[in-house]
């Protein structure tokens, strides 16, 4: 006899290289329309849980669960009980009764998505805590490789804010033979140590180069040149100058000719104008919609990754 196996997804650490590599090249496969028909999650139920707001995570999960067959519940940032007293554990005790997989969105740290992923019954997915953002980064390679064919060997330059998408494609990335990320962020706002250190053990085995800066000097040649808004999604920057000290890490013309046949890259929401300029985001060199789109199918992949494991019992 067997019995269904949840599989949670709190941190790009959580997967082993071979499931990373699998969700990716299952998103490639949703994207190419090669999967259409399959209902893998049939009469399914996933929650989804967003404290703040989104349009594409959100949007990406619901339709794909959707798409897969499952049926939806959605949670606002004031429906559930928690908010009255109610411990996460005894939440997610009873949720994980009920329903098959909760996608949520906190307003917090990856404590209390670890918290929810305290039993079998129900899969977590990770969609952004102040933390990580892992299912960009699942995203953001499932878009990798479906523009060049291959992940391994790829120069990307990350300017901006070391946030959590930053932190989650960093962790991502490194595990990938002979890719290499620049990091250029601004002074203070770097990718936090913890996160370069667990990229440092993965780029050992794999052979790839992790690199943190925080100047706009002498940018390397990349494939790939991407960013993110300045103003991430629930923060609040302790520096009331922090636009003096970002104001050199826009992607504009001058940035892009650096290496003239790079893509451009951006996880979106985009404010033309701060962090990229409008000729970038909008000009022919910008798979940044294509790569929005490719969060559909990679929570596609994900959903059927964390649903559809079994394990003899």
């Amino acid at each position: 006899m067997t019995r269904p196996t949840r599989r949670h997804l709190i941190s790009i650490d959580d997967l082993a290289t071979e499931d990373l590599d699998r969700i990716v090249r299952r998103g490639v496969q949703f994207a190419a329309g090669a999967l259409e028909d399959a209902r893998p999650l049939h009469d399914a139920v996933v929650g989804v849980l967003f404290r703040k707001t989104s349009t594409r995570t959100r949007t990406a999960f619901s339709a794909g669960a959707l798409r897969l067959g499952a049926r939806l519940i959605t949670y606002g940032p004031g429906d559930l009980q928690e908010n009255t007293g109610e411990t996460v554990e005894d939440t997610a005790a009873v949720l994980s009764r009920m329903i098959d997989t909760l996608v949520a969105r906190t307003a917090g740290s990856e404590a209390e998505l670890r918290a929810y992923a305290d039993q079998q019954r129900m899969a977590v997915v990770n969609a952004m805590s102040a933390d990580e953002h892992p299912t960009q980064a699942l995203t953001d390679l499932t878009t990798l490789l479906g523009r060049f064919g291959r992940i391994e060997g790829l120069r990307v330059l990350y300017i901006g804010e070391g946030n959590n998408t930053a932190s989650a494609l960093t962790l991502a990335l490194s595990r990938y033979q002979g890719t290499e990320l620049f990091l250029r962020t601004p002074p203070g706002y770097g990718v936090a140590e913890r996160y370069l250190d667990r990229a440092a053990v993965n780029a050992k085995k794999s052979g790839a180069r992790v690199e943190q800066r925080h100047d706009m000097d002498g940018l390397p040649q990349a494939d790939v040149i991407y960013t993110t808004r300045w103003q991430t999604t629930g923060t609040v920057k302790p520096d009331l100058d922090w636009p003096r000290l970002f104001a050199p890490f826009q992607v504009g013309p001058a940035v892009m000719a650096t290496s003239p046949d790079a893509v451009f890259m951006h996880d979106l929401p985009a404010h033309r104008g701060e962090e990229v300029t409008a000729d970038v985001l909008d000009g022919p060199a910008s798979i940044a919609f294509q790569q929005a789109e490719n969060k559909y199918h990679s929570a596609r992949a994900v959903l059927e990754w964390c649903m559809t494991g079994t394990q003899a019992g």
